[in-house]
């Protein structure tokens, strides 16, 4: 049997989450270790502050104690897998998009990034939203946990595309009926735009404060057309499941040349 670990970063109690369970059960033996609350942006934040627990709520099935996506799956493979890893690592379904440079901010990335560490073949899975002003209620993950089964399908079946530490990203488009999905999108990462959102408030002492908002799913189309790739901005745009390939190496390997001429007129 395979072993799918799965984690999130919306919380062990978010709906995507139960949804991504159900549609890979079929596929496997499951093991769920998510975090305790809302982890959002977290990125790839390890705890070294303060010990974490486990909190079973269910055969196969954790929440962290105040742990990070990242966490989750790090403490998961020391304590449950330490004879064998899973066979795969899978994130989400994320509440919202994780595309462009927001893959920088992920929690739900880098919970796959974390288990592609580890030599795990591992993808995170987003449900791009129609607005940011959606209800969190309500949102059907039909589309989402096809495209999860389908991918997981074809991982566990050894069919990994991907060179040693890197993961897939998956964005799954909004649609009203199913009969809308336009298949799937080989995609590199786009542009995305962003703006300012922090609204100042006072609280009942006087005392200001602020809160962060959320900005408009909004790009760079123009930057986008110099690409040979579509962006998955423009894949799900389409109607389209944005798969995009995504590296840990961030080294800026075509700026190498140049710099080296830069530094060595340092004196």
């Amino acid at each position: 049997m395979k072993h799918i670990l799965i984690t999130n970063d919306d919380g062990f109690e978010a709906d995507g989450l139960k949804a991504l369970v159900e549609a890979v059960q079929p596929l496997g033996i499951v093991t769920v270790v998510a975090p305790s609350s809302e982890k959002s942006a977290c990125g790839h934040s390890i705890t070294l502050t303060r010990p974490l627990r486990f909190i079973a709520l269910d055969d196969n099935f954790y929440k962290l104690d105040d742990g990070t996506p990242s966490d989750c799956i790090y403490l998961a493979l020391h304590s449950m897998f330490e004879e064998k890893k899973p066979d795969l690592v899978i994130s989400g379904i994320n509440r919202g998009a994780n595309m462009g440079e927001d893959i920088t901010f992920s929690g739900t990335a880098r919970a796959a990034m974390e288990a592609t560490l580890h030599g795990i073949p591992s993808f995170a899975i987003s449900q791009v939203l129609k607005s940011c002003e959606k209800p969190i209620q309500g949102i059907d993950y039909t589309l989402a946990k096809k495209a999860a089964f389908d991918i997981a399908s074809k991982l566990l079946n050894g069919d990994f595309p991907l060179m040693h530490r890197r993961f897939l990203n998956v964005n799954v488009p909004s649609v009203s009926h199913i009969e809308e999905f336009k298949g799937y999108q080989t995609t590199k990462a786009g542009y995305r735009l962003y703006g300012n959102d922090a609204h100042r408030h006072n609280n009942p002492r006087g005392e200001e404060y602020y809160w962060l908002g959320l900005h408009p799913l909004q790009w760079d189309k123009e930057k986008a057309s110099e690409f040979k790739e579509i962006t998955d901005f423009d894949a799900v745009e389409a109607k389209k499941v944005s798969i995009t390939p995504i590296k840990l190496d961030m080294t800026c390997h075509d700026s190498i040349k140049n710099l080296r001429g830069w530094v060595d007129e340092i004196h």
